[in-house]
């Protein structure tokens, strides 16, 4: 562990940037991250550097991405129908089953090292979940946690028709984190119908603009949650 705390976060907005791109970013900053922290461990504390935080949010082109404990026929779709809705589709190394990124959607990658913040993954990921949660309360919009189910939802409490609105997944090495969540804002949601998202298959996905009957302006809402992030992190953007 460092003794060095650092809570300043780098924000990068990278637009709107092919998915291998942003992916091959993040495991460039991660293992930058994680090399520094096995250096600090021969180095006294006067010789030690801060290890580096880093918030990016972009949009992908049309991308499904299945996770780690995720099942291949969870994406209903060939080789043919992907190239047909110029889509494309990744195995990849976070934690969760298959999810759809695109235009309309604000997805966040936190490359935090916890030793800055907090050594709890679970509270990260519940961190994470209430930024979410409050960026969509500024909108009068109610949503919340579903027991034993990552993400965010709607109607999360009499689950009558519960709706998905916000995913994560991370993975995380020596308290270094990757990958993240994704925001449905203006999403076009038909492409949620060539997979079983999440692997839930009796659960529907949402976006905000589908809940308000209106798009939103996207630079609006990723400030908004840029800074609840940094409340709820005691961050330094």
């Amino acid at each position: 562990m460092n003794t060095l705390i650092n809570k300043l976060v780098h924000f990068q907005d990278l637009g709107l940037i092919d998915y291998q791109e942003a992916w091959d970013y993040q495991e460039k900053i991660f293992a930058e991250t994680i090399s520094v922290k096995t250096a600090n461990r021969n180095l006294g504390t006067d010789e030690q550097l801060l290890t580096p935080n880093y918030l990016l949010f972009c949009q992908h082109p049309h991308v499904y991405t299945l996770g780690k404990s995720g099942k291949a026929d969870h994406l209903l779709l060939g080789e043919d129908d992907l190239a047909a809705k110029q889509a494309k589709y990744y195995k990849i190394n976070r934690g969760g089953d298959i999810t759809y990124h695109g235009p309309g959607q604000i997805v966040g990658y936190p490359i935090f090292d916890l030793d800055n913040f907090f050594t709890d993954i679970h509270r990260y990921m519940r961190t994470l979940e209430e930024a979410i949660i409050l960026t969509l309360a500024d909108y009068e919009l109610q949503a919340g946690r579903i027991n034993g189910l990552t993400g965010v939802w709607f109607d999360f409490e009499e689950q009558k028709n519960p709706r998905k609105i916000c995913a994560l997944g991370v993975k995380s090495s020596r308290w270094v984190t990757m990958h993240g969540f994704a925001l449905n804002v203006n999403t076009d949601l038909s492409y949620f119908g060539n997979i079983v998202p999440c692997g839930i298959q009796d659960k529907a996905v949402t976006s905000m603009a589908a809940e308000l009957g209106r798009d939103l302006d996207m630079r609006e809402v990723s400030d908004k949650l840029k800074n609840h992030l940094a409340g709820l992190f005691q961050m330094e953007l």
